[in-house]
C-alpha cells in the first residue's frame, strides 16, 4: 500500500505536536511520509527563540514564556519527547525535569492612591508530576476549589473585622432560608462524625422554630466547603436544594462583606486583598449557579466579557472587577482588542474555566520556568526526535497560497500549495542548530555559511529578515540577480494527500482567500477569532534584584514573575536563572536578566509592500521600553535611580557604552506579523472555532491555539491540544486528550 503523504505547514507548537503524535506508532513510516515546510531558518512560531553570537550567545525570545502546572497535555507531550529522545545524562537539560523547574512566587501590583503597592503571593507547592494530572473536572469539583479559596479569605476577614470591633455574628430570619440551613445540617451530620459543638448547636437551631439562628462567616464558609466536598465526590447535580444552599450561603457572606468589611479596605492591605479574593470567589460561584453552567456548560457564558460577567454577578466594581488578580489575567492572555488597554475583552466562560483550572489542577509549582530559551527547551528536542524518526524538514519555504480543487471536481480538496523558495542552499540539507555550552539551540539568524555565498552576502548587507511578512527580499533579490525568487507548487495526489495547516489564524486571509470564499464557517473563523500584536524587551544588568531594590524574595529564593503593572509592559519576570545557559566572557558578564512584555497597540496592518512597517513599529517599542525604565520602574527597582533619574549604568554593556545608549545593546521586538500575533478570546468568539477537521476540505486539517480545543485561548496548552486532536483525526493517536470537553455541560437539569 502506498504511503500517505502529509504536508505540515508551519513549525509552531501545534504543528510540531501533531508530528510527534503522528510518529508515535512503531510502524508509522509504513503509513505516512511527512514533510514540514517552514518559513526562514527555525521552528517555533510565536515560541521561537534564537541565540545571538555577537552578545554571549544570549537567548532572544518573542516574549515571556512560562508554563503553568495545569498544562497537563503540554507536560505529557514534552515528557514523551524527552523520554523518546533519551539524551545522555552528561548533556545539559537531558530530561524534562531539568529543562523545567517549578515556580511558586507570583507578584501583582495594585495602584492605590496613585502609588503602586506590591502584592506578593507564594503559592503552595502541590506534589506530583503535571503530566499525570487532569483537566477533566466535574462542576462540583471546580466549585470545591472556589469554596476552599473562599474559606481561606473569609477566615482572614473575620479575624480582621473582629479586631476592628465590627459585627461577626450573622442571623437568619426568613423561613425559606431556615429550611435550606436545616437541609444543609442533615447533609453534613449524616456524612461527618466530627461535628463541633458550635456547629451542632447551629444546625439544631435551624430545626426549632422557637430558636433564633445565629452563625458566623467562618462557620458558614466551613459548612459550604463540607457540602461541596460531598458533592464533588458523588458528582450528583440533580438535587436543586444543593445549589440553592450554595446560593444562599455565598449571598449571605457577600452581604456580610459589604456591611462589615467594605469601609476597612482603604487602610488595610490585608483586609483589602482578602476582600477582593473572597468577593471574586462569591461572584464566580454566584454566576456559575445563576447562569446554570452545570447544565448549560461554560460555553454558555462566552457571550459576555469576564469583567462584565463578574460585575453582573455582584463583584465590587471599584475593588474587585478592576483588581490586580483580574487585570493580571487579562495581561496574561494579552486580552486587549487591538492592543488598546482600555478595551479588555475575554470570554467569561474561557476566563472562569481557565482561572479555576490554573488554580485547581496544577502539580509542582503553579508555574514552571524553562531553564533555557523556549527554542532550546521545546523545539530543539522535538526537531531532533522527529529527524531521528524520519520526518523531513524543508526550511526557507514561504507559503503563498492554498488553492482548492476546481469546481468541476467532485470533492472539496486542497489541490495546490504554492510556496516561495527563499534561498538556495549549498547542499540539499539545512542543519539548523548550533551548539551552545553543549546544548543544541536555534541561532538568532540564518546560518549563512550554508546558503550560497552571493545570496548570503546580500541578505547580510541588506539586513533582510526572512521571517517578516513585510520583507523586501523578493525585490532585493530580483534587483540583484535579474529574476524572481523561485517558486514551488505542491500538487495533491502527487506531492501530498493531506495538509496540516499550522500557521496562525491571522494568516488565513492572506494565504487562503480562495478557501474562505468557498467555506463560510472557515471565513467566519478567520474574521471572528481576533489576534493582537505584542511587544517585548529584555535587559541584561549589572545588579541583582536585591541590589536594584526589589527585596520581596521568598524563602525559596525564587525570582519574581510580576503582572498587573503599569502599561505598556505590564508583565516583568526576573530571569537570572537563564544566565548560566548563555556564554558570556568570564571576566565581563551580566549578573541579572529581566524580561518585559505586553500587548502592543495597533489596529491597522498595511499590505506587505509597505516594507518599513515593522521597522517603524519596532522603533516605537524601543521608545516604550526606554520610557518604562526611565519613568516607571522606580516602585520595583528604587535603587536603579538617582533621585528620579534612571541610572543607565545598571544595564550591562559589553562594549561599555555610556548613558541611555547602553540600551542599544539590549533586545527588543514587536510581534506584528500575522503568524506572530497572539490569539484572543473576545466575547462570543468561541462559537466560531472549528475542530481540526471542521472545514469543508476533506484533506485539510487546521491546527493551533485558534481552533476548538476545550481551552479556546491563546496558550501553549491549547496549541498542544490542537496538535493532539489533529494527529488523532488522522491516525487515532492519542485516544484521550484531557480537558477537551471543558465547555460542555455536566448534564444536570
Amino acid at each position: 500500500m502506498a504511503k500517505e503523504k502529509i504536508v505540515i505547514l508551519g513549525g509552531g507548537v501545534a504543528a510540531m505536536t501533531s508530528a510527534v503524535y503522528l510518529t508515535q506508532a512503531e510502524n508509522w513510516q509504513d503509513k505516512y511520509d511527512i514533510t514540514v515546510y517552514q518559513l526562514g531558518w527555525r521552528l517555533g512560531g510565536k515560541g521561537a527563540s534564537g541565540r545571538n553570537p555577537e552578545f554571549g550567545q544570549r537567548i532572544e525570545e518573542h516574549g515571556l514564556h512560562v508554563w503553568f502546572g495545569a498544562y497537563v497535555n503540554s507536560f505529557r507531550a514534552i515528557e514523551t519527547v524527552y523520554k523518546a529522545l533519551n539524551r545522555p545524562d552528561n548533556m545539559p537539560l537531558s530530561t524534562w525535569q531539568e529543562a523545567f523547574k517549578p515556580h511558586s512566587f507570583v507578584v501583582m501590583q495594585e495602584l492605590i492612591e496613585n502609588q503602586w503597592q506590591t502584592w506578593p503571593v507564594d503559592f503552595p507547592v502541590i506534589e506530583g508530576n503535571p503530566a499525570e494530572g487532569t483537566l477533566d473536572l466535574h462542576f462540583w469539583q471546580l466549585l470545591e476549589m472556589l469554596a476552599a479559596w473562599l474559606k481561606k479569605f473569609i477566615d482572614t476577614l473575620e479575624d480582621e473585622v473582629a479586631k476592628a470591633n465590627k459585627q461577626t455574628k450573622l442571623q437568619t430570619k426568613k423561613k425559606r432560608d431556615r429550611h435550606l440551613l436545616s437541609y444543609l445540617g442533615e447533609q453534613i451530620t449524616d456524612a461527618f462524625d466530627d461535628i463541633e459543638d458550635e456547629v451542632s448547636d447551629f444546625f439544631d437551631s435551624t430545626k426549632d422554630d422557637l430558636k433564633e439562628i445565629w452563625s458566623s462567616p467562618k462557620l458558614l464558609s466551613q459548612q459550604l466547603t463540607r457540602l461541596i466536598s460531598l458533592r464533588s465526590d458523588d458528582k450528583n447535580l440533580q438535587n436543586p436544594k444543593d445549589r440553592l444552599v450554595v446560593w444562599y450561603l455565598v449571598r449571605k457572606l457577600k452581604r456580610w462583606l459589604n456591611s462589615e468589611a467594605l469601609d476597612l479596605l482603604d487602610d488595610n492591605p490585608l483586609i483589602r486583598r482578602a476582600y477582593i479574593c473572597a468577593d471574586l470567589g462569591i461572584a464566580m460561584a454566584t454566576g456559575l449557579i445563576k447562569d446554570k453552567v452545570f447544565s448549560k456548560g461554560f460555553g454558555s457564558i462566552n457571550n459576555i466579557d469576564f469583567k462584565q460577567w463578574l460585575k453582573k454577578n455582584g463583584a465590587n466594581e471599584q475593588y474587585s472587577v478592576e483588581s490586580a488578580p483580574v487585570r493580571g489575567f487579562y495581561d496574561l492572555v494579552f486580552g486587549y482588542v487591538d492592543g488598546d488597554f482600555s478595551k479588555g475583552d475575554v470570554e467569561a466562560g474561557v476566563a472562569s474555566l481557565a482561572m479555576l483550572r490554573l488554580m485547581l489542577c496544577y502539580h509542582g509549582g503553579v508555574m514552571w520556568k524553562m531553564q533555557a530559551g523556549m527554542g532550546d527547551v521545546i523545539f530543539s528536542p522535538i526537531y531532533e526526535l522527529l529527524k531521528q524518526r524520519g520526518v523531513k524538514f524543508e526550511f526557507f519555504h514561504q507559503v503563498e497560497a492554498l488553492k482548492p480543487a476546481t469546481s468541476s471536481q467532485a470533492d472539496n480538496l486542497i489541490d495546490e500549495i504554492v510556496m516561495t523558495e527563499q534561498v538556495t542552499l549549498k547542499s540539499n540539507n539545512y542543519e539548523p542548530l548550533v551548539n551552545v555550552k553543549g546544548l543544541p539551540c536555534w541561532p538568532s539568524c540564518p546560518l549563512y555559511d550554508q546558503i550560497v555565498d552571493a545570496q548570503a552576502n546580500l541578505l547580510q548587507d541588506k539586513n533582510i529578515n526572512l521571517e517578516s511578512f513585510w520583507s523586501d527580499w523578493p525585490e532585493v533579490y530580483e534587483a540583484k540577480f535579474g529574476h524572481t525568487l523561485p517558486t514551488k507548487t505542491l500538487k495533491q495526489g502527487q506531492d501530498f494527500d493531506k495538509v496540516i495547516f499550522g500557521i496562525s489564524v491571522a494568516s488565513i486571509e492572506h494565504l487562503c482567500p480562495e478557501l474562505i470564499a468557498l467555506d463560510h464557517k472557515f471565513k467566519q473563523q478567520a474574521t471572528e477569532i481576533k489576534a493582537v500584536a505584542t511587544q517585548a524587551f529584555q535587559v541584561w544588568m549589572n545588579k541583582s534584584d536585591e541590589q536594584l531594590g526589589f527585596n520581596l524574595i521568598p524563602q525559596s529564593q525564587e525570582r519574581p514573575i510580576l503582572s498587573s503593572f503599569s502599561q505598556p509592559f505590564d508583565t516583568w519576570a526576573a530571569m537570572s536563572n537563564l544566565l548560566d545557559k548563555e556564554d558570556w566572557p568570564l571576566n565581563n558578564h551580566p549578573k541579572n536578566l529581566a524580561y518585559f512584555c505586553s500587548a502592543y497597540t495597533c489596529d491597522d496592518y498595511p499590505g506587505k509592500d509597505l516594507h518599513d512597517f515593522p521597522t517603524r513599529q519596532k522603533a516605537i517599542v524601543k521608545q516604550n521600553a526606554l520610557e518604562k525604565l526611565d519613568k516607571e520602574m522606580h516602585p520595583l527597582w528604587p535603587e536603579a535611580y538617582h533621585g528620579n533619574e534612571f541610572n543607565w549604568d545598571v544595564l550591562y554593556s559589553a562594549n561599555n557604552l555610556q548613558g541611555e545608549s547602553r540600551f542599544d545593546e539590549q533586545y527588543w521586538r514587536v510581534n506584528v506579523d500575522p503568524s506572530e500575533r497572539y490569539v484572543l478570546s473576545v466575547s462570543n468568539s468561541s462559537q466560531y472555532r472549528l475542530p481540526t477537521d471542521g472545514t469543508i476540505f476533506s484533506n485539510l486539517f487546521i491546527t493551533g491555539d485558534w481552533i476548538k480545543t476545550g481551552v479556546n485561548a491563546g496558550c501553549v496548552e491549547a496549541a498542544v491540544m490542537a496538535g493532539m486532536q489533529t494527529s488523532r483525526a488522522i491516525c487515532g493517536i492519542p485516544e484521550q486528550i484531557s480537558g477537551e470537553n471543558g465547555f460542555e455541560p455536566d448534564g444536570a437539569i
